[in-house]
């Protein structure tokens, strides 16, 4: 007996360094390998706000699920650079490694984190490492960027959105007057043209219509634009703009409760279900998705199998799946849905060329 309890005791001990590594009882069941530490440091926002950053940690929740992660995301005080900075260390100092950043306002951030933390690897969402005054631009072999055809999506949306309806009035609003939001507006105005020349559709979108908040919090703003524009009779709404599409999808609800017939076009993420407003309807149309969780998901496969592509820019696409509407569209006829896929097709093949530029407004 004595014999028994002393091996006991002895396997107890050579598992306890595995556990107090950050490995689990799963990892000592299986090989005992360390699990690898994710974080991330959310943008302006929450967790939770059915867009950048939610899309973001969707991902890192996605590999953690397979057991080979662990993970944990801290949200700053504040939105400066030394905000930011003071997270990623804190992470850093807990033993995080790969610290994923959503936004643009983590440029000057990451560029100061790779010198300082050569060790551990970024992965930066929508933005390129520059100091201070863009004198600079930097990305090291600890860090690699990740952009968006936001254009792309913003294109398919609006050819959904103009075969859905048919006729009527389309608006959009944005957050900040930033390339990422201008291109998926400049994208969706492309996509409406697109089904008013060649699939006999009439969607009017006038410059009044279209509008940049100026941030991508405000809640309350964002409801009183989207009211304003159904009062003027638009009939639908793409909201690239965080928290204050939120406001703007708030309105179209309790309009449609109303028995107000309205849309929203949601961005980033599958925004269906943050539109219900009434047992399982839902007053978002489509969204106009960028697969920002499959970008987060990727980089860590990435960094599990020793392949990071530090140093390098990255672009999700059509081509390559990384943008689009969602694969499952409620409030989309068949016929809808089955004609964006030709349309899609297209895009990929490189026989529809969407501009990231600006054009002429539809009128």
């Amino acid at each position: 007996m004595k014999k028994a309890m002393l091996l006991v005791v002895l396997a107890a001990m050579a598992i306890l360094p595995v556990i107090a590594n950050g490995g689990s009882e799963g990892d000592m069941a299986g090989k005992g390998v360390e699990k690898l530490k994710v974080g991330m440091v959310t943008d302006a926002g929450t967790i939770d706000d059915k867009s950048f950053n939610q899309g973001t940690w969707e991902g890192i929740l996605q590999a953690a699920a397979e057991g080979s992660v662990s993970e944990k995301y801290l949200k700053p005080t504040g939105t400066t650079e030394a905000d930011y900075i003071k997270e990623i260390g804190n992470l850093y100092d807990a033993g995080y490694k790969l610290i994923v950043t959503p936004g643009f306002k983590f440029e000057t951030a990451i560029f100061a984190a790779q010198d300082k933390y050569k060790d551990a690897n970024f992965v930066l969402i929508d933005g390129t490492p520059h100091n201070a005054d863009y004198s600079e631009f930097r990305a090291e072999d600890n860090v690699v960027s990740i952009f968006f055809a936001e254009h792309e999506s913003g294109y398919l949306a609006g050819v959904a959105t103009a075969l859905q309806l048919g006729e009527g009035e389309a608006g959009f609003i944005g957050g900040m007057e930033i390339p990422p939001v201008q291109k998926f507006n400049w994208g969706f105005q492309q996509g409406i043209a697109y089904a008013n020349e060649n699939l006999g559709t009439d969607i009017v979108l006038e410059a009044e219509n279209i509008i940049y908040q100026g941030s991508f919090d405000n809640v309350a703003a964002g409801q009183q634009l989207g009211a304003g524009m159904f009062d003027k009779g638009v009939d639908v709404i793409f909201c690239a703009a965080g928290g204050v599409g939120v406001g703007a999808i708030n309105e179209a609800k309790a309009r449609a409760k109303n028995g107000e017939d309205v849309w929203i076009v949601g961005v980033d993420v599958d925004q269906y279900s943050e539109g219900i407003y009434e047992g399982n309807k839902s007053i978002i149309l489509t969204s106009a998705m960028k697969k920002i969780d499959t970008a987060a998901y990727d980089m860590i496969q990435a960094e599990l199998n020793g392949e990071f592509p530090g140093g390098q820019t990255l672009v999700f696409d059509a081509s390559n799946d990384g943008v689009g509407i969602p694969a499952e569209n409620p409030n989309l006829d068949s016929s809808v849905e089955a004609k964006v896929a030709e349309v899609t097709e297209m895009v990929k093949s490189g026989e529809i060329i969407v501009s990231a530029e600006q054009g002429n407004l539809i009128k």
